[in-house]
């Protein structure tokens, strides 16, 4: 049995509501999370796997697609309470999720201040404590683009920079599907670079998105909008 689940993880900031959708692959011998949500969110990745008819005691790994806080924010939870979990990474991410290096958007968020009007401030500050708050997690397996797991009858690491330096996102030939993580986004019927304002290499963003379309798949899935089959135009035009 393989399975390819996109899970959602609905929440509120404010007035506002979103989805994030970390990724469940499972077979006979594996199961793994893809990203797990900001800080907190534990219980919502149980509730969403129990609904998916899943358990997290039955997870084998996770894989980190780079260190967001909203894509490694619950890690450390996750790994407390379920210590059988193997946490993994690319080998340029695993310093800033093991918090051996300070994140980037970190960086990015101390750097503002310094010229943001004055009733921005706070709000920026409140950022960057919500950012230094991050529980970091050691990681246990190291990967680099081009690397080959069995899961889901064949899974290949992409390297997938721009958006961070060591983004990476999956790509599972045997279903024609790539997790694109922030990759991509899924939006309004396509697939474009994710927040691009804050990317860090956008030209290498551009070329990723690029890189990911040229590939023979069906089916994205994007941590920011979910799952987007591919038209029969859209294979067209990457050609």
């Amino acid at each position: 049995m393989q399975q390819i689940i996109a899970l959602g993880l609905t929440y509120r900031y404010g007035e506002q509501e979103d989805t994030l959708h970390p990724v469940v692959l499972r077979d006979d011998c594996n199961m793994i999370l893809v990203d797990c949500g900001y800080p907190g969110f534990l219980p919502l990745i149980e509730q969403a796997m129990e609904e998916a008819g899943l358990r997290c005691e039955e997870l084998t790994a996770v894989f980190i697609t780079h260190h967001d806080h909203d894509h490694m924010g619950a890690l450390g939870a996750l790994k407390g309470k379920y210590p059988q979990i193997q946490v993994i990474a690319g080998e340029h991410e695993a310093p800033y999720i093991a918090g051996e290096k300070k994140a980037l958007r970190l960086e990015q968020a101390e750097a503002s201040l310094a010229v943001l009007p004055e009733e921005e401030q706070a709000a920026a500050r409140s950022f960057c404590e919500a950012l230094s708050s991050v529980e970091p997690c050691p990681v246990d397996v190291t990967v680099r683009g081009g690397d080959c797991f069995s899961w889901c009858g064949g899974c290949e690491i992409l390297d997938t920079p721009g958006h961070t330096a060591g983004h990476q996102s999956l790509f599972l030939y045997q279903h024609r599907t790539v997790v694109a993580g922030d990759a991509a986004v899924a939006k309004n019927g396509s697939l474009t670079v994710a927040n691009p304002q804050y990317a860090y290499d956008l030209p290498a963003a551009v070329r990723s998105l690029e890189q990911l379309l040229a590939y023979d798949a069906d089916t994205y899935i994007c941590y920011h909008g979910g799952v987007h089959a591919i038209t029969t135009i859209e294979q067209e035009e990457t050609k």
